[in-house]
């Protein structure tokens, strides 16, 4: 019998992203302020934008030695600056108290997990390197640079689907970002809006105690 699934993101989830304290920190000399981070920010980790710098380099189609001179013409950012910045990626992926203490709980009682994370190739080495014992809650997962696809992209669901054995009406989803949990409800998951812990799990257990038949119309 197919088992209920929990499907993981990882930053600002399961690992601290906090891009604006990040650029406040590393370069305090280009962001004066709140609002100027922000700005920042906004040139710098274009994510979810498709092709561009940063999206490619989650897909694994830039590697660092190509990103940080594409940055750096682009945002007016020495090269140097841009490195910084980079490097100080893996460092600033922490664990997160709350949400390790849940994902232990749920591994505890049986549940299986995976996850899928958007996650160029270098960083997704130094979490598997630097935190195994937490990585071994996973009974498998995509990071994206790994298959070439990115969230929200169906591609990248679809891979997760096939490498863990998912079934659509059995997986939640949880993820900070609204466009992609809205495209994992559109593949059939019950997708969960991450905030917090406590009321993510609040809301992931309601649906556990669903019978099968609820759980397909909550994912609807």
């Amino acid at each position: 019998m197919t088992m209920r699934t929990v499907v993981f993101d990882f930053g600002a989830v399961l690992f601290q992203w906090e891009p604006v304290q990040l650029l406040r920190k590393v370069l305090p000399q280009r962001v004066a302020d709140e609002a100027g981070a922000r700005t920042l920010m906004a040139g710098f980790f274009q994510s979810f934008v498709p092709g561009s710098d940063w999206a490619e380099f989650d897909r694994g189609s830039l590697g660092i030695e190509q990103l940080v001179p594409r940055l750096a013409a682009r945002l007016a950012l020495d090269e140097a600056e841009v490195r910084a910045v980079v490097e100080a990626i893996p460092g600033h992926l922490q664990p997160k108290p709350d949400s390790v203490a849940w994902l232990r709980r749920l591994h505890a009682q049986g549940l299986r997990l995976c996850f899928l994370s958007n996650m160029p190739a270098p960083y997704a080495a130094h979490l598997d390197a630097t935190y195994p014992e937490i990585l071994s809650c996973f009974d498998g997962g995509v990071y994206s640079a790994h298959v070439g696809h990115v969230k929200p992209e169906a591609a990248v669901f679809h891979a997760v689907e096939q490498r863990c054995g998912l079934v659509p009406e059995l997986t939640a989803f949880i993820d900070d970002h609204p466009g992609n949990v809205e495209a994992a409800r559109k593949r059939g998951w019950h997708g969960l809006h991450f905030t917090d812990a406590a009321s993510c799990a609040a809301a992931l257990d309601r649906w556990l105690e669903l019978p099968p038949a609820a759980r397909t119309q909550a994912a609807a």
